[in-house]
């Protein structure tokens, strides 16, 4: 299998590619054969301080995907699994260039993946609070939404299925 062409090396940050901000960068190396792969953006602090203002943004009152229907929220977490299935063998040779791993284990990976984000997608629009029982002459609904931004550590042989 030939090694696949490194299409990105930088954060991405706000739906766009960033250097990050110290400049740094650190090299990514083939398990297989010890060279250096390529050279990727350092995130540190002051990248995820930016990520996280990012995010709160995006889940602010108003923003547009709080106020996007949920049915098209769903539509773009299958566009995700669209997307990885029509990259399928290019995310498996970089998956394998990565962490050394077989072809074979990271199209699983993959397929994993994949079948997280469908799953996911189906929930969008059905997700809904509830009307609860109560005593007296009273009413009490909930409503299940976002609550905020939250951080992920990604491991370094599995971080497909963890998108």
């Amino acid at each position: 299998m030939a090694a696949p062409q490194i299409k990105y090396t930088r954060l991405f940050i706000n739906n766009e590619f960033v250097d990050s901000i110290s400049g740094k960068t650190f090299a990514t190396i083939n398990p297989a054969t010890e060279e250096v792969t390529c050279e990727v953006a350092e995130g540190d602090k002051a990248d995820v301080n930016v990520a996280v203002k990012a995010a709160r943004e995006a889940f602010k009152l108003g923003s547009v995907w709080r106020t996007m229907d949920a049915s098209k929220r769903g539509q773009m977490l299958n566009k995700m699994a669209d997307l990885m299935e029509r990259d399928y063998d290019y995310l498996a040779a970089l998956e394998t260039l990565d962490n050394g791993k077989p072809v074979s284990c990271s199209k699983g990976d993959l397929d994993h993946s994949i079948s997280i984000w469908r799953y996911f997608s189906g929930w969008a629009d059905k997700i809904h609070g509830d009307t609860l029982p109560i005593d007296g002459s009273f009413m009490s609904l909930t409503r299940k939404e976002p609550v905020g931004v939250c951080g992920q550590i990604t491991p370094w042989n599995y971080p497909v299925p963890m998108l």
